[in-house]
């Protein structure tokens, strides 16, 4: 027993030879984790407003307790600093979910596109 043991060891110790010279003959190619590239161009941040006097300017409000509270505060400070300023209000009902995920996707976007800035008010 203790022979059949000495070969079977001495024969693994060949193999394990034999792949290691045939392992440093190999090629290999680096594969990306991401996959395929996103088709949408990717664009820059939006540039600082110089003013926000007589601009539209959303307050996304998000759906904690004090959010609406702080958004009517934020709101009423930016009209007695710009009385030309416009803001609008969008509360976002459903909490940790990007708004864009859920059935208000379309309400949301048009929100979004007719504004110069937003607040997030997150009230956290």
């Amino acid at each position: 027993m203790i022979a059949m043991l000495a070969a079977r060891d001495s024969s693994w110790a060949q193999q394990a030879a034999n792949a290691q010279s045939k392992a440093s003959e190999m090629q290999f190619e680096v594969l990306s984790p991401w996959a395929d590239v996103d088709p949408i161009p990717l664009r820059g941040i939006s540039p600082r407003l110089s003013s926000l006097a007589g601009k539209k300017i959303g307050l996304f409000v998000n759906p904690k307790r004090a959010a609406m509270p702080m958004a009517k505060s934020i709101e009423r400070r930016l009209k007695a600093e710009y009385p030309d300023i416009q803001t609008s209000i969008y509360h976002s009902v459903g909490a940790n979910v990007n708004e864009i995920e859920t059935e208000n996707k379309e309400k949301f976007t048009i929100w979004a596109k007719g504004l110069d800035a937003a607040i997030a008010v997150v009230a956290d």
